[in-house]
């Protein structure tokens, strides 16, 4: 099975001692967000686990212990980094920053494990496409060298988000054009693969694979595994990676972007955070009297692999 370790928070940023808690105890319970008192727990050894696969705007917290993990793990890492400043992603470092840790992960892990990810691309009155444009090429340049591939999408307009940012602008099919044409100039440029994640629309004539960011394909290449080859389910509509378990929670991450999804609202995220304690095997509080703990399915992806 994949482990997901971030699709639900920036469990890396914020949550980084209760995560290597969990892979040094070797299981974690997951609770579900449509039934909360059912609990899921997974076994998080290498018997159990195919990859673990890492997303996060902030790698800075983790690096000096990733070995414990990396040493016993394959892995795989989404670096989010884009041109917004902190009137749109308050918790998130500086690009220049953030530019820095993902050249230190890189050299710790390897630079086919990690993928640098431009997205949301979205516009404001502030944030155009010549500015997007702009900021991508300056980003590519330096990063080229020490990623994998470059994975971007456009915004998906959820009705939070016309709540959360009212001074959002439609993109239309001419921005995303232009867009598209432009990373995929830049990115050949620099000579870096670059594809999209679940975004509609073909710009295969632009050199842009349209692909699943998280596939066997992937993973197995950056890591030298072999697995079977299986059709990949997504994770939503239009996703085209192969299914992982999430093992963090919503409501949780205190980054504040203003287009996030995971959160109801950045304040539910602060009024959570006191809940957290990193002894326990769930991100959020601990397991209840009336909770039920459920073993999670956790078939093998690889050649020859099992399932339990």
């Amino acid at each position: 099975m994949i482990i997901n370790t971030g699709g639900r928070t920036d469990t890396v940023q914020y949550y980084t001692e209760w995560l290597l808690r969990r892979f040094a105890e070797g299981y974690v319970l997951s609770r579900n967000p449509l039934f909360p008192n059912k609990v899921t727990r997974y076994e998080l050894t290498p018997e159990k686990v195919d990859c673990v696969v890492f997303c996060s705007k902030n790698y800075r917290p983790i690096l000096p212990r990733l070995h414990e993990i990396t040493s016993r793990f394959h892995t795989y890492f989404h670096y989010t980094i884009t041109a917004y400043g902190r009137e749109v992603e308050p918790g998130v470092p500086s690009v220049s920053d953030s530019i820095q840790t993902l050249i230190e992960l890189s050299g710790q892990v390897g630079r086919q494990r990690v993928a640098w990810r431009y997205d949301p691309v979205l516009l404001t009155q502030a944030y155009t496409v010549a500015r997007h444009l702009e900021a991508f090429e300056q980003m590519a340049e330096v990063l080229a060298p020490y990623i994998d591939r470059c994975i971007f999408s456009f915004v998906e307009m959820h009705r939070k988000l016309r709540i959360n940012m009212p001074e959002l602008i439609p993109l239309t099919a001419q921005d995303m054009e232009t867009l598209a044409q432009g990373f995929g100039a830049i990115a050949g440029k620099y000579g870096m693969e670059i594809q999209t994640c679940g975004t509609n629309g073909d710009y295969t004539r632009y050199g842009i694979h349209a692909s699943g960011c998280m596939t066997l394909d992937i993973l197995g290449r950056a890591n030298g595994v072999s697995f079977r080859a299986l059709k990949h389910k997504g994770m939503r509509q239009g996703c085209h990676c192969i299914e992982s378990r999430d093992i963090g929670a919503y409501d949780t991450c205190l980054n504040g972007c203003k287009y996030c999804y995971a959160n109801q609202s950045p304040k539910k995220a602060r009024e959570n955070y006191p809940l957290h304690d990193p002894a326990s095997p769930l991100l959020l509080g601990h397991v209840r009297p009336e909770d039920t703990i459920v073993q999670g399915a956790q078939k093998s992806f690889r050649k020859g692999g099992g399932h339990v």
